[in-house]
């Protein structure tokens, strides 16, 4: 974990090449602010027709971990933001939800 899922109006969509640019940026926010194991980590996308709000809605899901502080968080976010208008042209709104360990059942 951390699981990253970015949904995009469908008819925002970026290119393919400004996803893959977007995906390895997200994967080293997620290794080297994070520190999560490369294996761990997952970047989706999902195109949405949306009713209201922002183009586009950033969701991470991540184990609770001692390093990840507010402000590593808080920095996380801003670079993520970062990333999303960089390679979308679109301004995202940012959820991180933090699981205990315990708490969280997985398989694969």
């Amino acid at each position: 974990m951390p699981n990253l899922t970015i949904f995009i109006q469908a008819e925002k969509m970026p290119p393919e090449a400004n996803l893959a640019e977007l995906t390895e940026r997200c994967t080293r926010l997620c290794t080297d602010v994070l520190q999560a194991a490369l294996d761990n980590v997952h970047v989706i996308y999902v195109a949405a027709r949306q009713g209201r709000g922002h183009p586009a809605y950033a969701e991470i899901k991540y184990r609770l971990e001692p390093l990840r502080t507010p402000s590593v968080m808080d920095a996380f976010m801003a670079r993520l933001d970062e990333a999303i208008k960089r390679h979308t042209g679109l301004t995202a709104r940012i959820r991180c939800f933090g699981y205990p360990a315990p708490a969280i059942y997985a398989r694969n």
